[in-house]
């Protein structure tokens, strides 16, 4: 993903010289003590920001329906912004759980069939290898062989269409995962083709709104560039620039209340409107198993409990890579009794988020830094693990 850098910098030190939690109710801001729990976050993350030069962290947990917010350090190191229960981080592939979440909603709403095949939604892509391959290899990274990233030629629609004309698969369809942005971008793009407006307009003004999320943007308005916190490479501030299906696979920008809300909604959606509910649902439904991970829409699932080594191997760096799978026919139904997660990177942030429906327990980890994701998993199973024993 492009990227671009601007402003003076400061030193990490500095920047972990302010590096003082807060915790706040994500419902109403109000403030917790420094108990027990904020402890805990503290001493996990303080030294994982440390190590990897990180300038700020916002960790959001639930516990049964009751969630707070941690946040540490700095949101933009030119100025010294505090990160604060206001600021935005970009979140990078967990955006592939609201996209997920879109295509699954217009299937709830008959709008389409997974089982349909992608050429059925863009005529343009008759006659091409798309013919062959349903929505649902698409939205499960499973349609034969499509690459992580688009080449840097493809900058716009014609040219997206051309090389999904010209794509060849690997693969015969359904039988090799290999994780995609092209393939879950084109399902979340086709699955709003099916419900007739932008996908931009459909997240933002119907997919957040019907969560309750209210600080959750795919475009940040100009009233909220100041919330939007600068991501950090190499020392340089930098933000993640324009591409193809960036909405649909890396472009939400969210604050840590708001993805907490986005958990506990995954995990009771009593009070969402009934065709969202059903639609946040069957995003957990498991359609394919490699490893010790079994593949949803967007979110990966795990039987719990869940070892941090089967957590580690599912988030592997190796899990980018071709694997073969095996299909689950029928579907997994959505479980309780499942770890369920998602990591996300953009050049400048890092985010985890991390769920346990049985246990009505969650994380949210986003840090304006794209710290390596085993010490992101690591640190966010430690808080899990203790508010399991809650």
């Amino acid at each position: 993903m492009k990227i671009f850098a601007s402003y003076r910098l400061r030193t990490v030190t500095a920047a972990l010289a302010l590096c003082t939690a807060s915790a706040h109710a994500a419902g109403d801001g109000v403030p917790v003590g420094e108990d027990r729990l904020a402890r805990l976050v503290a001493d996990t993350v303080r030294p994982v920001m440390a190590q990897y030069e990180v300038p700020g962290m916002a960790v959001a947990v639930t516990v049964r329906g009751k969630s707070q917010v941690f946040n540490f350090g700095l949101a933009s190191k030119a100025d010294a912004t505090p990160v604060t229960e206001h600021t935005l981080f970009e979140i990078g592939s967990v955006s592939k759980t609201f996209t997920a979440t879109l295509a699954s909603y217009a299937a709830q709403r008959g709008a389409i069939s997974f089982s349909d095949k992608a050429s059925q939604y863009l005529p343009g892509l008759a006659g091409s290898s798309l013919d062959a391959i349903s929505l649902l290899e698409l939205g499960t990274y499973t349609a034969g062989g499509l690459p992580l990233q688009f080449p840097d030629a493809v900058t716009t629609s014609d040219r997206m269409l051309a090389y999904f004309k010209e794509w060849k698969p690997t693969y015969a369809a359904g039988t090799h995962r290999q994780y995609s942005n092209p393939s879950i971008g084109l399902f979340g793009y086709l699955a709003a083709r099916s419900l007739g407006e932008p996908f931009d307009n459909l997240m933002e003004h119907r997919i957040f709104p019907g969560l309750g999320l209210k600080h959750s943007f795919i475009r940040v308005p100009q009233s909220r560039m100041g919330d939007y916190a600068y991501g950090y490479k190499d020392g340089k501030p930098i933000r993640v620039n324009p591409g193809m299906f960036d909405s649909e696979a890396y472009g939400v920008k969210t604050t840590a209340a708001d993805m907490i809300r986005f958990v506990e909604a995954n995990m009771d959606g009593a009070r969402l409107e009934p065709t969202l509910q059903r639609a946040v649902t069957g995003t957990h439904t498991g359609y394919f198993r490699v490893g010790p991970m079994t593949q949803g829409l967007g979110w990966e699932m795990y039987t719990w409990p869940t070892s941090l080594e089967d957590l580690l191997t599912g988030n592997a760096a190796g899990m980018l890579e071709p694997k073969e799978v095996a299909r689950l026919a029928p579907p997994q139904p959505p479980r309780a009794d499942v770890l369920i997660n998602k990591t996300g990177s953009t050049n400048g942030f890092g985010a985890y988020v991390v769920f346990v429906p049985a246990r009505q327990i969650g994380v949210v980890m986003l840090a304006n830094r794209n710290l390596p994701i085993p010490e992101r998993v690591r640190a966010a199973y430690q808080i899990l693990k203790a508010l399991d024993a809650q």
